[in-house]
């Protein structure tokens, strides 16, 4: 199986896409981690969540201009629909993807 490009991943149809910028040496992202694999349980189906490690992929971390990590951006229909940085607690980032999710 061909590995898809990043706009092909938050291109998908008819689900957002919440994609995690982060790093293996970021405390934060760390911390992440389990919200997202907690969120991504809650919201299966309804949003796509995808990892994507700045330092392996600076192209795409330039292009969306990520400073900070973790960075949360969710994308619909390949468009930003709604961005953070630092560690958004479960509540909160399910409260913004059922805004979205259909």
């Amino acid at each position: 199986m061909a590995k898809k490009s990043f706009s092909e991943l938050i291109n998908s149809p008819g689900m957002p896409v919440l994609v995690d910028f982060y790093a293996d040496w970021c405390g934060p992202c760390k911390t992440m981690a389990p919200i997202l694999q907690q969120v991504a349980a809650d919201n299966a189906g309804k949003v796509k969540v995808i990892k994507i490690d700045v330092d392996k992929n600076q192209p795409v971390a330039q292009q969306y201009r990520i400073q900070g990590i973790p960075t949360l951006i969710l994308f619909h229909h390949g468009k930003i629909v709604w961005r953070q940085s630092g560690v958004v607690p479960p509540q909160q980032l399910n409260q913004v993807l059922k805004q979205f999710a259909t």
